[in-house]
């Protein structure tokens, strides 16, 4: 069972502790409290608490110096104030020293749980930043990525060049080749690594919702804008912002990138604010922008301010090299993934891996690795454990197709076979997020889902 969220009250006054309890126990809460600064300080030593309601003025410790104490052991903890209106004075000078916000006497039951819903929702979220910081801290460093080709050589020597040199970098390469990855390694061992990192897939949303995913709204600014909402400009302050497939960005988004580019300010949709960020901006694409700008598809001026620092990440086929590598590091991970005791692939196995032309490389190579791993029955990956064609398998089936099967069949047969592989894909670019693929691709999310279960597609370690 989920525990409630635990606010700590503390005062002097019996009857201000026992209207406190009354109102967060009607929003849901788990009040406890305390009748002195000390008592709650000494509380606070064997019992978690979310948000803590406190007193200014009580004898003994007062609540300013108990406030310091808390800030000190645990700076993350939000602290309401509750003050006099004769007290103001002290009540901002808590908020210098940490508070979250503070409360006046007599205080309005709303204002209460106002601002106690919004100290919720800021821990909730400092708890998820802080645990996602510690769970990506050693997946994006450059232990993982794998390569020791003289291709690889090149891109790791540009990392290392732009790691704290706070420029924009434009990561080129196919889709696959781990542009992500690169920008995640970047970000968390530069100097920004303890600000947020954002993502955003440009082709995974139309130009509308690009737009205000980008940059926010103001209420009202359309239909169905019912409140403000922060823009991805806005969450990735300090931090690093990562425009990936910005060669699908429509032409008059692209002018607005550039604009944050140069000016480092913007606004939000339907907004007169202007707003200044300080972020990083990396920006990924597979497609060739320099023939994009020559159809006109691509700004030139935009092309030269993301262009920086060029770095371009080779496709697995060119450096074939580093394949038992990533076959080493993939079993190691979907062992421990899926508690497994793969040892490795036997030579015949290998050799199918090294022929292969690998049209989604390091992707491609990653999910046929753990779907071996969770499939196959033995130590040693076998041929039979990879769910991949060889050439003999393919020409036998080009030909079986032409022997068995009526034109109509065989077209038919093409036909789904390409809309599967359509789906899978754009599955693929918006991490599986069904409504964005629904989007993408024109169709409604029941068509997507009723195509999704005729072609049985699912994300490897989902169950069926």
């Amino acid at each position: 069972m989920k525990q409630k969220t635990r606010i700590l009250t503390v005062d002097d006054e019996e009857g201000m502790r026992r209207s406190l309890e009354v109102v967060l126990k009607d929003e849901g809460y788990t009040p406890v409290s305390a009748c002195s600064a000390v008592e709650a300080l000494k509380l606070l030593e064997r019992l978690s608490v979310d948000v803590v309601i406190m007193d200014i003025k009580m004898p003994g410790l007062s609540g300013t110096e108990a406030l310091k104490r808390m800030k000190s052991t645990n700076k993350d903890l939000p602290v309401i104030m509750i003050t006099g209106y004769g007290s103001i004075k002290g009540a901002v000078q808590c908020i210098k020293e940490g508070a979250f916000d503070y409360i006046t006497k007599p205080f309005d039951t709303d204002e209460i749980s106002r601002v106690v819903r919004n100290a919720v929702k800021v821990r909730k979220l400092t708890n998820e930043n802080r645990y996602l910081r510690e769970k990506l801290r050693p997946k994006y460093n450059f232990d993982n990525i794998i390569g020791q080709s003289k291709s690889m050589a090149g891109v790791y020597e540009i990392i290392n060049k732009v790691i704290d040199n706070d420029v924009t970098v434009l990561i080129l390469g196919e889709s696959g080749t781990g542009k992500e990855l690169v920008t995640r390694a970047i970000h968390f061992n530069s100097l920004r690594k303890n600000k947020p990192f954002i993502s955003v897939s440009c082709a995974a949303l139309p130009e509308s919702l690009l737009e205000s995913e980008l940059f926010g709204y103001e209420k009202g600014a359309f239909t169905g804008a019912v409140s403000q909402k922060a823009g991805k400009f806005e969450l990735a302050e300090g931090g690093t912002l990562f425009l990936d497939e910005i060669g699908d960005m429509t032409l008059s988004t692209q002018a607005k990138i550039l604009r944050v580019l140069q000016e480092r300010k913007f606004e939000r949709v339907g907004g007169t604010k202007t707003l200044k960020v300080d972020i990083r901006i990396i920006a990924a694409t597979n497609k060739d922008l320099v023939e994009a700008i020559k159809k006109k598809e691509f700004r030139e001026d935009l092309y030269y301010r993301l262009n920086v620092v060029s770095l371009s990440l080779p496709p697995l086929r060119e450096r074939v090299e580093d394949i038992p590598l990533l076959v080493k590091h993939f079993i190691e991970i979907f062992n421990r993934t899926h508690h497994k005791k793969v040892k490795g692939v036997s030579s015949e196995a290998m050799e199918i891996l090294l022929k292969h032309q690998w049209p989604g490389n390091a992707r491609e190579l990653e999910n046929i690795i753990e779907q071996a791993v969770i499939l196959g029955e033995n130590e040693v990956i076998s041929p039979q454990d990879l769910l991949i064609k060889t050439p003999a398998d393919l020409e036998e089936s080009r030909m079986y197709s032409l022997e068995s099967t009526s034109l109509k069949e065989a077209i038919e047969k093409m036909v789904s076979t390409s809309e599967k592989e359509i789906i899978l894909d754009a599955l693929e670019k918006t991490g599986w997020n069904y409504t964005k693929t629904a989007a993408l691709l024109g169709i409604s999310n029941k068509t997507l889902y009723n195509k999704m279960k005729k072609y049985a597609l699912r994300k490897i370690g989902t169950q069926k």
